[in-house]
């Protein structure tokens, strides 16, 4: 008894003392200042708002329906559209017919797809990964990486995936997949007055139909690029959006260049969505296929939705992120696609012709010319290449990237030939 009056006794002296009461009122505010930052803390995980406030209350309960089944749900979205991107590598090596070098970030800006479809046959494997720190002192690194898989194939088309996980697109759903086809109906290379490219894909983390229309100019040593992009569903929002990006590229040398780009979304959310940017250092890796960016950007991920904002807080502007991408070529064919040497020759006429060399092959392999033609090796791959008799009577040397180099043949028999640093590379001239 003695103890329980002492308790009561207690209680009824704090009750009555002013001085604990504004202390205990100073901790309840404190304790809702940290609330209020935790929350905007994590603000830019959370989907932009779709709907007026008066229609709020109606679709709050739909969406927590759905949220409570977004686990299972993006499962099996991850599942199948993992199946799909296996299935399409697996289908992609089998009919690789020859080696191909990746596709150049020396040709676009970080946040802009370009107008590129790669090689008939060729497998493309692009890493992208990006990284932020934390506010002090905790300075906690966090990575965003996206990874691209995808074909080359006949048409001036290209299929593949992109895989983006730590993605801010939709909350709840870190792991973004866009399943994509592209096709170049217009390019400077094969005559026309500029690049054109049209982009279409899902994006299953947002449930979205994507595409992309992509208009690129090379003048000299700048290359200037425009898209437009459209969205059914951004954000998973039931809210169809546009966006706008542009950029551009200069090539200091064949193995350096300087990129940047900018982009928005029509209508954006200004407390959630930032413009977007990057800026890039893009780098050619002497005597090989792969090329490197080092970049700079406020982009999370590399898809469609992912490269046309940059997510924010209302609170502070959007996060700067730096990283890199690095591309990288993938075929069967190397190793067993057989020699092309060894197919039927082709027969070429007049007193000079060509073999070009592109994507570690020579085009044609197997040539019949007549006596006293000039044979031009033309390099048009990224790295030298030597044309070398098997039998060590005549060598070339180092032939440049865009350079070429040439042998007259005299003498009729049939000359064996290969590259040195590519030993794969193998093919016959027939003289007559």
């Amino acid at each position: 008894m003695k103890n329980l009056a002492a308790a009561l006794l207690a209680r009824a002296s704090i009750s009555t003392d002013p001085k604990l009461h504004q202390a205990i009122s100073r901790g309840a505010a404190e304790r809702a200042e940290v609330d209020r930052k935790r929350t905007h803390s994590i603000a830019f995980l959370k989907p932009r708002p779709a709907v007026e406030a008066g229609s709020s209350a109606t679709l709050g309960s739909a969406r927590s329906a759905r949220e409570t089944s977004v686990s299972a749900v993006s499962a099996r979205r991850q599942t199948g559209s993992l199946l799909s991107a296996i299935a399409l590598a697996a289908v992609a090596a089998a009919v690789a017919p020859r080696e191909a070098a990746a596709q150049s970030v020396l040709d676009r800006p970080p946040n802009l797809t370009g107008t590129w479809v790669g090689d008939p046959g060729v497998v493309y494997f692009n890493f992208l990964h990006r990284f932020m720190s934390s506010d002090p002192p905790q300075r906690k690194v966090t990575n965003a990486p996206t990874f691209l898989l995808a074909a080359g194939l006949p048409g001036n088309t290209l299929f593949g995936v992109r895989y983006a996980t730590s993605s801010q697109l939709v909350a709840q759903v870190p792991n973004e997949w866009e399943l994509f086809g592209r096709f170049n109906p217009i390019a400077q290379s094969r005559g026309g007055p500029l690049d054109v490219s049209v982009h279409a894909g899902w994006n299953n983390a947002a449930s979205s139909f994507d595409g992309e229309l992509t208009v690129a100019r090379r003048f000299g040593r700048l290359l200037l690029m425009a898209s437009g992009r459209g969205f059914s569903n951004v954000f998973d929002q039931d809210d169809a959006l546009m966006a706008v990006a542009g950029g551009a590229v200069i090539s200091i040398t064949q193995s350096l260049a300087l990129a940047g780009d900018i982009g928005t979304l029509l209508d954006r959310d200004e407390d959630r969505e930032d413009l977007a940017w990057g800026a890039g250092l893009q780098l050619r890796i002497p005597t090989t296929p792969h090329t490197l960016s080092l970049q700079v950007t406020n982009t999370n991920s590399g898809t469609l939705q992912g490269s046309s904002y940059g997510p924010r807080t209302p609170a502070t502007k959007s996060l700067r992120r730096y990283g890199f991408e690095f591309t990288i070529p993938f075929t069967l064919a190397r190793w067993f696609g057989g020699s092309a040497a060894a197919g039927p020759a082709t027969r070429m006429s007049g007193d000079t012709v060509r073999i070009i060399i592109q994507n570690l092959a020579w085009s044609p392999a197997n040539i019949e010319i007549d006596r006293g033609a000039t044979v031009v090796w033309e390099n048009r791959d990224p790295v030298f290449h030597t044309a070398t008799s098997d039998d060590g009577r005549w060598d070339s040397g180092n032939i440049e990237a865009s350079r070429s180099w040439s042998r007259m043949f005299t003498e009729a028999g049939t000359f064996a030939f290969h590259c040195t640093p590519h030993p794969f590379m193998t093919g016959r001239i027939v003289v007559r």
